[in-house]
């Protein structure tokens, strides 16, 4: 089964929330050491506190729709786009070096001659190409600031100018961590071994990072896995691809790039979830969306568009070529999902790829 994961609580001393089946994609892998089988999911968690105003260093802005009468208000990253400016976030990459014993998972290692890093790097996330959509061109650009634009075409986001783009990365010296055997195991749960380990003890050693590191407060911070996943509980709970999460002041992102195409979160289509994700709900709490968000799919209310789309085929990846290179990137829900209007989006579509979905279908 295919669920997304919401975590309460910034400093993850437990699991909590919605945590729901959301359908199938692909085939389950097999039992964990606890006897549960591998679910293929991301992760948001939340941070502690009630909607506030923005403490963001980030350029950001509310967006505002009307379903059946009610008016519904997100944070998005960016700018209202009814100004046609452009938007430059920028993107810190660390990767991180995880070692279990014997095991080691490391994202500067060569494969083919091209490190983890460098793979993502020259992606589609960061890199441009060019989205026709259902016959309409909504860019030469990067991936997220292409869905970024179709989301609000009808709102500007057609304009030449508008975009919400990421910088350059910059890629900061890897970081290493020991992971405590108690805290995690080695397994097979789509056919790759990978490294499983508890998203709680994960969050704690990575969040004190972004300090440490020097990251800028108006600046995303993605720490890059690769063979990885993250489990719900200390030893079961697999297999969580990403996360999203905010440290009071910044959003941060976790993602792992797993080498084996076809498998769950091949290479970057956990970072084009989160991402996506990241900057239509920076603070973890864009929650005001309609009640049936509550009611369908993963009973989550929150505005989080990749989730719905996950269960679809082949996780909702989408092949795109770039530089000899196939990378897979999931497909995400347009505003018109959520209820807004269908003169909003880019053909009226409530996804980037056209699939025909009724408001909340999937949950939120």
């Amino acid at each position: 089964m295919f669920k997304s994961v919401v975590v309460a609580g910034a400093s993850l001393l437990a699991l909590a929330g919605a945590s729901v089946g959301a359908g199938t994609a692909g085939t389950a892998g097999a039992a964990t050491t606890s006897g549960q089988a591998n679910r293929p999911m991301y992760a948001v968690l939340p941070h502690v506190g009630d909607r506030v105003a923005p403490a963001l260093s980030i350029a950001n802005w509310s967006f505002s729709y009307k379903y059946n009468s009610v008016t519904y208000t997100e944070q998005f990253l960016g700018t209202n786009p009814s100004g046609g400016g452009s938007t430059t976030i920028p993107v810190y990459i660390i990767p991180l070096k995880l070692t279990r014993g014997t095991y080691v998972t490391d994202p500067m290692k060569k494969v083919d001659k091209v490190t983890t890093v460098k793979r993502t790097v020259d992606s589609p996330i960061f890199q441009d190409e060019d989205y026709t959509q259902g016959g309409t061109d909504v860019g030469n650009t990067q991936y997220e600031d292409a869905i970024q634009r179709a989301s609000l075409w009808g709102l500007g986001g057609s304009s030449s100018g508008y975009h919400v783009l990421l910088s350059q990365p910059t890629v900061e010296p890897e970081q290493s961590l020991t992971v405590p055997t108690a805290d995690s195991v080695t397994g097979k749960p789509f056919g790759t071994k990978v490294m499983e380990i508890s998203i709680n003890w994960f969050d704690a050693k990575i969040q004190p990072m972004i300090s440490s590191l020097g990251i800028p407060a108006d600046a995303v911070p993605i720490f890059l896995t690769t063979q990885t996943y993250l489990l719900e509980g200390a030893k079961s709970g697999c297999c969580i691809g990403g996360y999203h999460s905010y440290t009071g002041t910044q959003p941060y992102i976790m993602t792992t790039y797993i080498q084996q195409s076809g498998e769950f979160a091949q290479d970057v289509s956990a970072l084009s979830h989160e991402m996506g994700e990241t900057i239509n709900d920076p603070e973890t709490n864009d929650t005001d969306v309609p009640a049936l968000c509550g009611e369908l799919g993963n009973d989550q209310r929150i505005y989080e568009v990749g989730d719905p789309l996950e269960i679809d085929a082949n996780y909702g990846d989408y092949p795109y070529t770039l530089g000899g290179y196939t990378y897979h990137l999931q497909d995400l829900v347009l505003p018109p999902y959520f209820g807004a209007p269908t003169a909003d989006s880019v053909n009226g579509w409530s996804t980037f790829q056209g699939t025909s979905l009724t408001v909340c279908q999937n949950g939120g």
